[in-house]
């Protein structure tokens, strides 16, 4: 018999995960597919639940002087129209979702599937985000990039629970986020590309690049953008073939039912390409 649990304090959810062996559902979207049923019958699941989607305490986004906080029960609609979340992620969920999964799904639900091909890891692993971690006993922030260690494979242990999503505040001159998938929001993506970039008198002050759907996790690659700080539009410009080739050895995309894995290399190039092209 599958147990389920459904606390509404934060204090409770985490007393049950110090006690239990439970799989934590926020809006479900991703698990539902895990565990669908392929008959009339209700969804399978296998392991006993714990529903965190009554927890008032996760629902918030707030900020401070350094960062913008957003809860792990918040909805992808919730952040899209929050004006203190970073546009670039706004304009992702924008992209990535349809109304339907919006006001269902959960920003932390995406991290913690941990998919190569999550949406919505682009933006956030090139935002420098962080997740808050709880237990019972214990509080601590870690870096996204370090807290996804592969495929469906998170720094979590079965005592804890992802409570924030946390971004630092950061000014760009533009930013941009594209999606390459058979009908977009109603799609898992091919491939998707993010990119950012900061000038001052026409000098780059900071610019960043990441690749979803590309490797076994989100591709950004901080040592290949620092060389490009400092130098001018202009020079960065000129050294776009060139900085294709650095990126062309971390962009290794598999075949799937969704594409192929020359297509979405290829893409993936030409969007970084293109995007440095417009750099002004």
């Amino acid at each position: 018999m599958v147990n389920s649990y459904l606390p509404l304090t934060l204090e409770e959810c985490l007393e049950i995960l110090a006690k239990h062996d439970v799989k934590i559902v926020a809006g479900g979207t991703d698990m539902l597919i895990q565990n669908r049923s392929h008959t009339s019958m209700s969804i399978g699941f296998k392991s006993d639940v714990i529903y965190i989607s009554n927890i008032n305490e996760l629902k918030r986004i707030y900020e401070d002087d350094m960062f913008v906080y957003i809860g792990s029960c918040c909805s992808l609609e919730m952040i899209m129209e929050n004006e203190l979340v970073p546009s670039l992620l706004r304009d992702t969920i924008l992209e990535m979702a349809s109304p339907a999964i919006r006001h269902t799904a959960t920003l932390a639900g995406n991290i913690g599937n941990a998919s190569p091909a999550g949406d919505s890891l682009v933006p956030l692993y090139l935002l420098d985000a962080l997740v808050e971690i709880r237990s019972a006993s214990s509080v601590r922030r870690v870096a996204l990039i370090d807290f996804i260690k592969g495929v469906r494979k998170i720094d979590l242990s079965k005592n804890e629970l992802i409570t924030e999503v946390i971004i630092p505040k950061l000014k760009f001159s533009d930013c941009y986020f594209k999606k390459v998938g058979p009908r977009l929001s109603d799609a898992i993506s091919k491939l998707s590309f993010a990119g950012a970039y900061r000038l001052e008198s026409n000098i780059i002050e900071d610019i960043r690049f990441a690749f979803g759907a590309v490797n076994v996790s989100v591709v950004r690659r901080r040592e290949l953008e620092e060389r490009l700080i400092g130098k001018t539009v202009t020079k960065v410009k000129e050294m776009i073939d060139e900085i294709l080739v650095w990126y062309d050895e971390f962009i290794i995309p598999i075949d799937d039912q969704r594409s192929n894995k020359e297509y979405r290399k290829n893409i993936s190039l030409k969007l970084l390409r293109s995007f440095i092209e417009n750099i002004e």
